[in-house]
């Protein structure tokens, strides 16, 4: 019998924090669930800040994930929106961290790529493609949820191909530590 990993991603947000289930056998990945946790009607920051510490840490007690795949937030044209969605992915990450789970980071291009094979992909691209590739019956009205689960599902191509993060290496130093085979 082969073993089980659990991943669970999160794209996170302060006003939709999006989140998705997957489980692993060998190279086979199998939905479990995704979802949407609903903030629009909590006017305190703070507030939901510690919904999303309490909701993530209720996701991670009902589905024992080996793994948490968290969304990086990324510089938009607003500042302030950046640093609330980085508050936003740090209670995540918290709750995590209170759990002794591992976490991982993936910058939403970096997940685009991963699913589509483009970088630049449209939200509604990454789902229709999620959704045929683990074969999902169930269609989320908010592409938050899949979001959520292309992060998991973007952890686990990450786990089964780490040779991923070789490709596109940020400088030379870095590139031909990961390549020495390809420096004469």
């Amino acid at each position: 019998m082969e073993p089980k990993r659990i991943i669970l991603g999160i794209d996170p947000g302060t006003q939709i924090l999006g989140y998705g289930v997957i489980e692993i056998t060998g190279r086979n990945a199998r939905y479990l669930t995704m979802g949407i946790l609903d903030l629009r009607k909590l006017t305190d920051h703070y507030v939901k800040l510690r919904k999303i510490f309490d909701e993530v840490t209720k996701l991670i007690e009902l589905y024992s994930p080996d793994d948490l795949a968290v969304e990086a937030p990324f510089y938009g044209k607003n500042i302030q929106s950046m640093l609330k969605l980085g508050r936003a992915q740090g209670s995540a990450i918290a709750a995590a961290l209170n759990k002794d789970i591992p976490i991982f980071e993936y910058a939403p291009r970096k997940v685009k790529l991963a699913i589509t094979g483009r970088g630049a992909s449209s939200k509604e691209q990454v789902a229709s493609l999620l959704i045929n590739i683990l074969k999902i019956k169930e269609n989320s009205n908010f592409l938050d949820a899949t979001d959520g689960l292309a992060v998991a599902y973007c952890h686990y191509l990450q786990l089964s191909n780490p040779q991923i993060d070789k490709i596109g290496s940020s400088n030379w130093e870095s590139y031909i530590k990961t390549n020495p085979d390809r420096v004469k």
